[in-house]
């Protein structure tokens, strides 16, 4: 699922990836990143994570798709490790085929950048935080995902925000409630203007 370019040592999503920070490379956020994320202080040296944002339109507005943490207790949006053969936006999009079964058109570049954790303080590893990239992907179509133990499942904005925030942290739980916060803002500008994004569909796995 994960290739090698950012995947080496620290254990962070589970038995097949693991990474260091590498210098300037994929797996480091840029200088350029960090006033984005409004963070005081040097989120540049955390790990970095990909994440796509899915949504679907209906009659009721938009609507995103989340899945279970590996742990089955809490739920997120997919991610995982970047990876030094594909774009970031593309480690997203096999993200959200691979853990939700989603298909449909990525943006090339991320809309926002939020904080993650993942441990608790009273395990050996305590808790470990990472900056994770959040890309919009509209899904067109579903299929089975490859890993069956996420359970995507479809949520209102304000249902996701709810289940986002569920048996976390403050802290951690806003940080991912403003991604649907900022996603919200971006598809309604998008439609304001009645101009797609910049976009790349995927017609196949990647």
């Amino acid at each position: 699922m994960y290739g090698l370019g950012a995947c080496l040592v620290t254990r962070v999503h589970n038995s097949r990836c693991s990474f260091i920070i590498l210098q300037h490379l994929q797996g480091k956020l840029s200088v350029e990143d960090v006033p984005a994320m409004g963070l005081s202080r040097a989120a540049k040296s955390l790990p970095l994570q990909v994440a796509a944002v899915c949504y679907r339109r209906n009659s009721h507005g938009l609507e995103f798709l989340l899945v279970r943490t590996n742990g089955g207790s809490k739920w997120t949006f997919p991610k995982g490790c970047t990876d030094s053969r594909l774009s970031h936006s593309q480690a997203a999009a096999r993200e959200a085929l691979e853990e939700a079964g989603a298909l449909g058109v990525i943006e090339p570049r991320h809309f926002h950048l939020y904080l993650h954790s993942k441990g608790v303080f009273w395990q050996p590893s305590g808790v470990r935080e990472f900056v994770v990239k959040a890309f919009l992907l509209e899904v067109t179509r579903m299929r089975t995902p490859g890993e069956s133990m996420r359970e995507p499942t479809w949520f209102s904005a304000a249902e996701a925000r709810r289940a986002l925030g569920s048996g976390r942290e403050l802290k951690y739980a806003a940080e991912l409630q403003g991604v649907i916060d900022r996603a919200l803002e971006r598809v309604q500008l998008f439609d304001a203007r009645a101009l797609p994004g910049p976009a790349v569909r995927l017609s196949r796995p990647v």
